[in-house]
């Protein structure tokens, strides 16, 4: 493995004042022109705290040195003369959100300029934290750079390069790999298709052994169940769970690989989707369904209409053609066969959330079509369409977030709810997405460890983004 490459610290970014149109309510603030620390109160705002399906009305939220320090009633609540003041009456302020399967360019130096565009376009969607899903060297020291403030962009946790049927087809060689990256300081171990039974399990001794947490993709040698119950923190993409509630007669066919999908999804078992529910519940799963991906992947999407939608103007020539050649691959199955299986993966989907198992959303930008930060939300999309609530959507990103960093990661979890002691990472918006989930792209602001950036900084950022693309530089 390559030694992180050393990087020089980056520059504070540069706000300005916060502008907002009068339609929404929202007048604009005060002395925002400096980064954390320093104290900063929104006042007057409707809080989502995310501890329960509510609103309080008429808050005012203190942070202090990028900590939620108060959250009461605005006449309970004194704003010291030091505080910069968002004046935010009629406007909601919930948690950031999360990527919890995210990409960030990976090798052993990709341009540093390509790097921090993907981290600006999360942030500018409203997300405050992401879980990068393979990883290279140079993300640790990167990561700690942006805790630091050094780099902006969200929270990373950083997964480590992939264990699949290449780099780990025996024992000695998962072991071997699980151990070194360990001992180079990532976050969790990624697994990708491919690796035998005998080396997951080799796997799955020596990670409880060092404590070292992985997730991702089920090989199929391997199977859901046994995945689970050996260990696996994440199940990614719903892999493996269509598999695993198929009868018994088609469970063979799946072994053998064999069956069409359009056999795959007519063998579904009702009993089995309960029984894999209750293991899933059991062992603390949390689950990353990347469901809009899936459908791109195995629909057939209109190749003009994707790269025509307005999140585009942020990727670079060279990406959207890559996509176009993947797309021209055509569906996985007929339309029927394609419209079945997308709505038994919607069905399985909504059965958990119903359960009570853990959710986490996640989009996998960026792959096909998913543009880093906007992806998301077309992902809450299905996600609303496969019948989850907008609350437990919101969870989804936000309090389910913090549990799996607290009991998988081991990491900090004092983010994820608009509570006192809590990291400071904040969408502040103009309507209530607890009502339309839409209204999550309806940003004012975005706070990210205490800092601040307006709406009119994004849009600025975005622009030079699009312009840069527009000039045919770069690769998101």
């Amino acid at each position: 493995m390559n030694a992180p490459r050393p990087t020089a610290p980056r520059a504070p970014f540069a706000m300005t004042c916060l502008a907002v149109a009068a339609a929404t309510g929202v007048a604009a603030c005060e002395g925002v022109g400096q980064a954390a620390p320093g104290t900063f109160a929104f006042t007057d705002v409707n809080v989502l705290p995310m501890t329960s399906d509510t609103v309080l009305r008429g808050y005012t939220v203190v942070v202090a040195d990028g900590v939620i320090t108060e959250v009461g009633p605005s006449g309970d609540v004194r704003v010291g003369e030091g505080a910069r003041v968002v004046s935010a009456a009629g406007a909601y302020l919930m948690p950031g959100l999360a990527e919890m399967h995210a990409h960030v360019p990976p090798g052993d130096d990709p341009p540093r300029e390509d790097v921090e565009e993907i981290l600006f376009l999360y942030l500018a969607n409203g997300i405050t934290t992401i879980r990068g899903m393979l990883g290279s060297a140079y993300q640790i020291p990167l990561a700690r750079e942006i805790q630091r403030g050094d780099v902006l962009g969200p929270t990373f946790y950083v997964g480590a390069p992939s264990l699949n049927g290449n780099t780990a087809p025996r024992p000695e060689a998962a072991e071997r790999l699980i151990r070194a990256h360990k001992e180079a300081g990532y976050d969790l171990q990624k697994i990708h298709p491919g690796v035998p039974l005998d080396a997951w399990d080799r796997m799955a001794e020596v990670a409880r052994e060092i404590d070292f947490t992985f997730g991702g993709h089920v090989p199929s040698d391997v199977g859901l169940v046994h995945a689970i119950e050996t260990g696996m923190s994440t199940v990614d993409h719903l892999d493996g769970y269509v598999q695993a509630v198929a009868r018994e007669g088609v469970q063979a066919q799946i072994n053998a690989g064999t069956i069409s999908l359009g056999g795959l999804v007519e063998g579904f078992d009702e009993n089995r989707l309960r029984e894999v529910i209750r293991i899933t519940k059991e062992h603390d799963v949390y689950v990353v369904p990347t469901m809009y991906l899936w459908e791109n992947l195995y629909g057939a999407p209109d190749v003009d209409a994707m790269l025509a939608q307005p999140e585009m103007r942020y990727v670079s020539a060279r990406q959207k053609e890559a996509w176009r050649r993947q797309a021209a691959r055509g569906p996985r199955g007929s339309p029927d066969e394609v419209a079945t299986f997308l709505a038994l993966r919607k069905r399985i989907l909504k059965e958990l959330s119903d359960a009570g198992a853990h959710i986490m959303m996640g989009s996998d930008s960026p792959q096909l079509f998913n543009v880093p930060g906007f992806a998301l939300h077309h992902e809450i999309r299905v996600m609303a369409e496969a019948g989850m609530s907008p609350y437990a959507i919101l969870r989804s990103g936000t309090v389910e977030v913090g549990r799996y960093v607290r009991d998988h990661l081991g990491k900090d979890h004092r983010f994820g709810t608009v509570a006192p002691g809590q990291r400071a990472d904040l969408v502040l918006l103009a309507e209530n997405p607890l009502e339309d989930l839409d209204h999550l792209t309806t940003r004012l602001g975005v706070m990210v460890r205490g800092r601040w950036l307006p709406r009119e900084e994004i849009d600025a950022r975005l622009e030079a983004i699009a312009a840069r693309h527009a000039g045919g530089a770069g690769r998101p």
